[in-house]
């Protein structure tokens, strides 16, 4: 029998993490300890929806649209394509994409670029971030591809997050941010990226991983 390697491309959840100016921290503390005398050790978690490796609900930017516990989970799991732009690219042109070579049927596509560099300056959040152009958007849009991922916390530039955006969630697509990609090796892969249950939130954190046949 094959067996399955799983690549783990979440980002870790700590006070140490990057987030977008504005948001709320991460906090994570111990609330309950043994050491202290306690029975059993319990933590908590305060920190926005939209930190680390974290899924995009249309409600994000739309008035009324979908919220993240009502997101298909058939477009939350399935074959998707680990696409590499060139490391000076700093925007993800529909030319980018065209160039890339990106296959006519694909559903779900996670790019990888520059940004990898970026991580490695947390906490700092970086706004000089590699995202996807408005036409980059659409072109993804018209390709009939139904997830997309981006390897920092947005898929639109920090200089024009709401178009993008706005493109991409009219059309139903999910964005799924802040995946850590530097380790992947371009190519065909299975993926998984289940957010929480949260209800009536344009967002959540997730537990993203790659498989492939070994």
């Amino acid at each position: 029998m094959n067996k399955m390697k799983i690549h783990d491309i979440s980002y870790p959840i700590s006070p140490n993490m990057p987030v977008w100016p504005g948001d709320p921290p991460v906090v994570v503390e111990r609330v309950s300890s043994m050491e202290a005398g306690a029975g059993v050790n319990i933590s908590r978690i305060s920190c926005g929806v939209h930190i680390g490796t974290h899924v995009d609900a249309p409600l994000h930017f739309l008035r009324d649209g979908e919220r993240v516990q009502n997101l298909d989970l058939h477009i939350l799991v399935g074959d998707a394509v680990v696409l590499e732009i060139p490391s000076d690219v700093s925007l993800i042109t529909a030319e980018v994409i065209r160039k890339a070579g990106l296959a006519a049927g694909t559903e779900r596509v996670l790019f990888k670029t520059s940004n990898q560099e970026r991580w490695k300056l947390a906490p700092e959040f970086q706004t000089d971030f590699v995202g996807i152009s408005p036409d980059g958007a659409q072109y993804l849009v018209d390709m009939g591809v139904k997830l997309v991922g981006v390897d920092y916390l947005s898929v639109a530039p920090f200089n024009n997050s709401r178009e993008p955006h706005e493109i991409f969630l009219k059309a139903h697509l999910i964005l799924l941010e802040g995946v850590y990609l530097n380790k992947i090796t371009p190519g065909n892969y299975m993926l998984c990226c289940l957010p929480l249950k949260l209800i009536d939130s344009e967002g959540s954190p997730c537990r993203a991983i790659l498989m492939e046949l070994g």
